[in-house]
């Protein structure tokens, strides 16, 4: 397993999300800087706080040409809960497997029970990894606030 570096190229995942069906991620995040969000599961309250920060801010990341995309291993019941639960406005995909998203990102698996710890990427228009922010716990993720600001940033750069 080895982390995703800036630059790297995101690699290809697709997912069983709860209101867009089998989704690939670079195929949907392509030509728009993108998020990518791993979350613990709806169970987490830190979670549960940062996917409903990023819902209330979809009106600006659209401004702004960000996707977001969120996953994790909570089972389509689960994941539909948290979908309506915060109103969020953005894939989430569910049932992945830990293990296989560790191996393609580098992200941090609890061991048990078996889930992926809070793994964020901003992404460019062609997929690349422009910053990663990994966690081997409950706390230590991407805010909305901060990727708007650093998106802003490197389209100010560009």
């Amino acid at each position: 397993m080895s982390r995703l570096n800036n630059g790297d190229a995101f690699p290809p995942l697709t997912l069983d999300t709860v209101l867009d069906g089998a989704l690939s991620v670079t195929h949907h995040l392509s030509g728009h800087y993108g998020v990518v969000l791993m979350y613990r599961g709806s169970w987490c309250p830190y979670c549960n706080a940062q996917l409903s920060a990023f819902a209330r801010a979809k009106p600006k990341l659209d401004e702004l040409g960000i996707r977001v995309v969120a996953m994790s291993i909570d089972n389509n019941a689960e994941a539909a809960t948290l979908v309506e639960k915060h109103r969020l406005n953005f894939p989430i995909g569910y049932r992945v497997d830990a293990d296989k998203i560790s191996a393609a990102t580098g992200a941090y698996v609890n061991d048990s029970p078996r889930y992926l710890q809070s793994t964020g990427f901003v992404l460019d228009p062609s997929e690349k990894v422009i910053t990663a922010v990994y966690s081997s716990g409950a706390i230590g993720r991407l805010v909305p606030e901060d990727v708007m600001g650093f998106v802003g940033y490197v389209k100010s750069k560009a």
